[in-house]
């Protein structure tokens, strides 16, 4: 008998996702490598994260594909990296979709598993066809046409125009007496501006962020019109909670995917009254306890709905931090000692480390918990993983820089990938502990920002075993090394 228990002990353990589990990726924006407790930040407690963390498996060398939103966000639900064209840097908020109707994508792999599929948050891959979205009817090119069941979204980001929410593929609450207009241009219809109006904003600029004013905050881009539609900043976090919530418990008996693309903590960081103030840090600090607090409320749900067995949940960043990023919020004034790349060099932006290394903690039952992993991730392998997991196949030719790191992710591989890659202003590639920046004219340093962002004409070459802050530049001295990442990315390169 004692033989049978054995024998089905290593086939559940050999096969840890045997039924399929709900997914739900929650997908922060701006959060860096040291804003969390669990990975060392003594400034703020994040218990909600924290619990999550002691629960699955905390990555401590994991990364997005990209130092910027846009590009990050393609390559994880297209798995394809995104330098790979040369149309998807940071969008405007009238920007055409990225991903055209019918095209693969992570939601297409759930839903021939027979997954419902919901994306709730931000979207910031652009809308409709080459005109770009028609916000006064019927949104095409959209995350409905691409494999996604529901969507409830902010269109590009909170301090772009128009500052509304999109559900499915309609413009809520927009009074069809009150169109809106767009534009990234020129100045259209008579709302004030940032520029020449400051004394009717409640957040001032620090650089850009001067255009159209809604709820008191200078935005980028001008709109007019849509009144009714219109978001107030306080509100985001919780309103996208409760949609994510709604989808979640009305799919509590079916397999669900649900990509929970949160605001917080991008600018502009305007947190509801509950948390304003409470961290010490600024509004940064108070947004992040927000994000921790919606973090909260979902791994509430999945308990009281008894799907925590069976439901896996991913944490992680779509590029790293920036402190100043456009406005006046106290965030640069009260940071402290908080180091929210946690000493990285670098940050949003960044070639540096700081730029894409970010937090991605992993929970499932079937995943041991409270464990830590240096295994290299990349949020590329995103797809790839997923239809590894639900067992489906997928167009290996437009996905074809993502691979299956399912063992990796549920902790039975220590190492994980080979190499990956990392976009900014320039391209860089980590092979093992060895990185290399490939040159670039770009500026080294964004006062602006108070970032360096890791541009030089010169190669550069670390090794981050004994250099995690990449202060010395090997690429003189170790020359052999130099020229196989080099020859490596250059390869990379060539693949289409």
């Amino acid at each position: 008998m004692k033989y049978r228990f054995l024998i089905l002990f290593m086939i559940l353990a050999a096969e840890p996702f045997a039924q399929k589990p709900n997914v739900i990726l929650i997908y922060a924006d701006d959060l860096g490598y040291g804003d969390l407790s669990c990975y060392g930040a003594k400034a703020i407690k994040t218990p909600n994260i924290d619990k999550l963390a002691k629960q699955g498996i905390k990555f401590t060398r994991s990364h997005s594909t990209s130092a910027t939103c846009t590009p990050s966000r393609y390559s994880l639900l297209t798995g394809r990296y995104a330098f790979r064209r040369n149309d998807t840097g940071i969008a405007p908020g009238d920007a055409s979709a990225l991903i055209k109707g019918g095209q693969q994508s992570v939601a297409t792999v759930f839903g021939k598993a027979g997954y419902q599929s919901a994306v709730v948050g931000k979207w910031h891959l652009g809308l409709g066809g080459a005109e770009g979205p028609n916000w006064n009817g019927k949104i095409t090119n959209g995350p409905l046409d691409i494999g996604f069941n529901y969507a409830f979204l902010i269109p590009a980001t909170g301090d772009r125009v128009p500052c509304v929410y999109v559900e499915n593929d309609r413009v809520i609450n927009l009074d069809p007496k009150d169109p809106i207009q767009v534009n990234y241009v020129n100045k259209i219809g008579q709302w004030p501006t940032g520029k020449e109006n400051p004394e009717l904003l409640r957040m001032k600029h620090s650089d850009g962020h001067d255009n159209t004013i809604v709820n008191g905050v200078g935005r980028i881009g001008y709109m007019t019109g849509g009144t009714s539609a219109l978001w107030k900043d306080e509100d985001i976090a919780q309103r996208i909670t409760d949609k994510a919530k709604e989808f979640i418990s009305k799919n509590s008996q079916n397999p669900f995917f649900l990509f929970f693309s949160t605001h917080d903590i991008h600018v502009p960081r305007v947190p509801n009254s509950r948390f304003l103030g409470k961290s010490g840090l600024g509004n940064r600090g108070d947004a992040i306890l927000q994000f921790d607090d919606s973090v909260g409320q979902l791994m509430k749900l999945l308990d009281s709905l008894q799907l925590s067995s069976n439901t896996m949940v991913i944490l992680t960043s779509d590029n790293g931090p920036v402190v100043d990023d456009g406005y006046h919020d106290g965030s640069k004034e009260n940071i402290g000692k908080h180091k929210p790349a946690a000493g990285l060099r670098g940050g949003k932006y960044s070639a540096f480390e700081a730029g894409t290394r970010v937090p991605f903690i992993v929970r499932h039952p079937s995943v041991k918990a409270d464990e830590t992993s240096s295994a290299l991730v990349s949020q590329i392998d995103f797809l790839a993983t997923m239809a590894g997991l639900t067992n489906q196949k997928y167009d290996v030719a437009s996905a074809s820089d993502s691979q299956d790191q399912l063992k990796t992710w549920s902790g039975t591989d220590s190492k994980g990938r080979a190499h990956i890659i990392e976009q900014s202003g320039t391209l860089s590639i980590v092979q093992g502990n060895w990185k290399y920046i490939k040159p670039n004219k770009g500026p080294a340093y964004n006062p602006k920002v108070d970032i360096e962002y890791g541009n030089d004409e010169a190669e550069q070459l670390y090794d981050l075993s004994r250099d995690p802050f990449e202060r010395y530049n090997l690429a003189a001295s170790v020359p052999a090394k130099l020229g196989e990442l080099k020859s490596l990315l250059q390869n990379e390169l060539l693949k289409k």
